[in-house]
């Protein structure tokens, strides 16, 4: 048996003639930046998300960078998010020489604890970067509510999370903005890096495509130091074609976690294995399917050897990377995130995974965990 935790080749095969003939389109037609794909995948992501605009550019991390920069976050500024989530949430508020803050996370989303956000901010605080971590958003009013009050930008980081909903919206389109990856083991995933930015904010939008664009609104004039990040059309091209069926995969990734929900019942019932917790208010488009679990090392051991792929999702948490020391945080500032990169693991989700090989995983789970 050899179960892989994405199967991209497969995804690749079921659609093969429509994104080899996106490609070679891209070829024959030679506008290879800032073309037509890109143009409408932007219209297309914008209609998708609810937004008035979608801005494209070279990956997720860029997408918060400049997203942090046209909200205006400079230095001095402090940007609170997730420990729990991959360290570009958190690079991206460095990289614009402003300061991260983290909140814990509540135990059963592994989304921000919004309970626990108020009693971060300080009068330096400008902005609140919620993570919709594996698929599902966070509890987004009382995270809109207190940015309200305190006058913060929200942004949204939504790189995991295209198509998941809170409340009947899409990730992305609550905040001041939303940003996405295009990383290619996303739900929507390119054939290389791309990211998005999408907003009802006219003048923000406006700064994110001069920024994306070395700070020109028009080529060879600067207003300001800006970046190069810019999708390209094969990404574009790509993209667009996968597009047409992320609403039928979200569903599949959906209904392959209810049936791991049914198999690994008994491991749940007698608290061996935590699984993914989906609250009410929330379509979740699981992204990745993770279990915790006090046993996780012979987990993976058993896992591995019988050939079924698996990975930590995180290893560290933000807040105790060595990047990040000099923010001073320590072991036990934030337990819930801590406790979570010491018990989650991801096992296979993906539209393309079978019952049977559904049913061999869970077979080891419960061999193992029983």
């Amino acid at each position: 048996m050899s179960i892989p935790l994405l199967d991209l080749k497969a995804q690749y095969l079921s659609i093969k003639e429509e994104i080899d003939q996106a490609v070679l389109a891209v070829l024959d037609s030679s506008k290879f930046i800032f073309g037509p794909e890109m143009k409408r995948f932007e219209e297309e992501m914008a209609l998708y998300c609810g937004t008035k605009h979608a801005i494209a550019v070279g990956n997720g991390t860029d997408a918060l960078v400049i997203a942090l920069k046209a909200c205006g976050i400079a230095p001095g500024d402090e940007v609170i998010t997730s420990p729990f989530t991959f360290f570009a949430s958190a690079e991206a508020i460095a990289q614009v020489g402003a300061t991260p803050v983290f909140v814990d996370v509540d135990p059963r989303t592994l989304n921000m604890d919004e309970a626990k956000l108020e009693e971060k901010i300080t009068p330096r605080t400008k902005g609140i970067i919620p993570v919709h971590i594996f698929g599902q958003m966070a509890d987004m009013d009382p995270i809109l509510a207190l940015a309200q009050k305190h006058q913060l930008k929200v942004i949204e980081d939504a790189a995991q999370a295209i198509g998941a909903e809170y409340k009947g919206h899409k990730a992305g389109a609550l905040g001041d903005a939303g940003t996405f990856s295009f990383f290619p083991t996303k739900n929507l995933g390119g054939y290389g890096d791309g990211g998005m930015i999408v907003t009802n904010d006219d003048a923000l939008a406006a700064e994110a495509r001069m920024l994306r664009f070395h700070g020109c609104q028009t080529k060879y004039y600067h207003d300001e130091i800006g970046y190069n990040s810019r999708l390209d059309e094969l990404q574009a091209a790509i993209l667009r074609v996968k597009f047409r069926y992320i609403d039928q995969w979200n569903q599949t990734r959906a209904e392959k976690a209810a049936v791991y929900h049914q198999l690994l019942a008994p491991l749940a019932d007698t608290h061996q294995v935590t699984l993914p917790f989906t609250a009410g208010s929330n379509k979740h488009v699981f992204h990745l399917y993770v279990v915790r679990t006090t046993q996780r090392e012979k987990l993976m051991a058993a896992l591995t050897e019988r050939g079924v792929a698996n990975a930590v999702y995180y290893p560290v948490p933000l807040h105790l990377q060595k990047a990040l020391a000099y923010l001073g945080y320590q072991a036990g500032d934030f337990p819930i995130a801590e406790e979570a990169c010491e018990q989650a693991l991801a096992i296979p989700c993906y539209p393309e995974l079978t019952q049977e090989q559904q049913e061999e995983i869970a077979v080891i789970l419960l061999k193992i965990l029983g």
